[in-house]
């Protein structure tokens, strides 16, 4: 576990946490460590709800597919942040969701209940793993209501506008990279991809935005 100590002292969950106890702590959580590849599950839609996954490095993206087969984007996580944790702290049976690798990448995961329950040593750092956690949940319920306040416009303009404006608000600049390609992007607004780009094309000639691939700026 040495080797992953400088990724998990930037992981929200160890903050304020010193690097003496983290390698104690690991192994009071059961910490386990996995390499998954390009393309393979790191958890299926259906599966038991009880572990938090934490990304050690390379990265992987949230999704959810309808009954139809309508897939919608969630989140893409990357080294150092924390994923599945709201549907284990929840209590909820089975998972709603899949995580995907985007790339090849190690993984963390500990049993949630692991993290809630203070071992019989009741180390006085495990409290503040569990503020830390519930500081992850809120941040992740803002984000979730971002989401929706995107996803719930009209029209794919106006989705792709109020995406592109939390970013550049989040940036703290009006140039900034998505973390999306544009299927992704797409799928992540709940949208057709050909009319997401096509109002893009719409936008750009407009002299609202410039956009290259990844890469957007919004222009006055």
């Amino acid at each position: 576990m040495k080797k992953y100590l400088s990724v998990l002292k930037k992981c929200i969950l160890f903050s304020e946490i010193k690097e003496e106890n983290l390698l104690f702590m690991m192994n009071c959580l059961g910490a386990k460590v996995r390499r998954f590849e390009k393309k393979e599950a790191v958890f299926s839609a259906g599966e038991p709800a009880e572990q938090i996954g934490i990304v050690l490095s390379g990265s992987v993206q949230i999704d959810q597919t309808d009954y139809y087969g309508n897939r919608s984007v969630l989140s893409n996580v990357y080294a150092g942040e924390v994923f599945a944790e709201a549907f284990a702290c929840a209590s909820v049976e089975y998972l709603p969701i899949s995580v995907v690798a985007n790339e090849a990448c190690e993984i963390m995961t500990v049993k949630c209940s692991n993290v809630l329950h203070m071992c019989n040593k009741s180390c006085a750092f495990h409290q503040k793993l569990i503020f830390n956690l519930m500081t992850e949940l809120a941040k992740k319920t803002v984000t979730f209501h971002e989401r929706i306040a995107t996803t719930s416009k009209r029209t794919t303009r106006d989705k792709l506008m109020t995406y592109l404006t939390f970013c550049a608000q989040k940036n703290g600049t009006d140039s900034f990279t998505i973390p999306f390609d544009r299927q992704e992007l797409a799928d992540y607004l709940e949208v057709d991809r050909s009319g997401l780009s096509s109002e893009i094309g719409k936008l750009r000639k407009e002299g609202k935005l410039e956009s290259n691939r990844k890469y957007f700026k919004l222009l006055k």
